[in-house]
């Protein structure tokens, strides 16, 4: 069964927990700095994509914490994710490889954004 390609919102979810666990919130800023705030996560967005990478077992809840007397969920990168994410960030480094080829585009500008 071939697996579906991660759309952008989840493949910047799962990248913001590449690193380390993280609650909604900093996974919220973390994916707005990694896309140069040009992704903007909407809460209910959010909390539903959570919910989703749990059940496909992509993410797990690495802790439970109670902060100013409200419970909150720290998510991780689950072993599956991090498959996922690295198939991903690889067909996507490919791509790129691909594409600054065939514009020509070679040396340090192949880096800039």
């Amino acid at each position: 069964m071939s697996e579906r390609v991660l759309q952008e919102p989840t493949l910047l979810i799962l990248t913001a927990l590449a690193d380390e666990p993280r609650h909604g919130y900093a996974i919220a800023q973390e994916v707005k700095s990694l896309s140069g705030n040009q992704v903007v996560l909407r809460t209910g967005t959010l909390y539903g994509a959570l919910e989703r990478l749990l059940k496909d077992g992509l993410i797990e809840v690495h802790r439970e914490e109670v902060v100013d007397g409200r419970a909150r969920k720290v998510y991780a990168l689950a072993p599956l994710g991090r498959e996922r994410l690295t198939a991903a960030a690889e067909r996507m480094a490919a791509t790129a490889r691909e594409a600054t080829r065939r514009l020509g585009i070679s040396g340090p500008a192949v880096t800039q954004a």
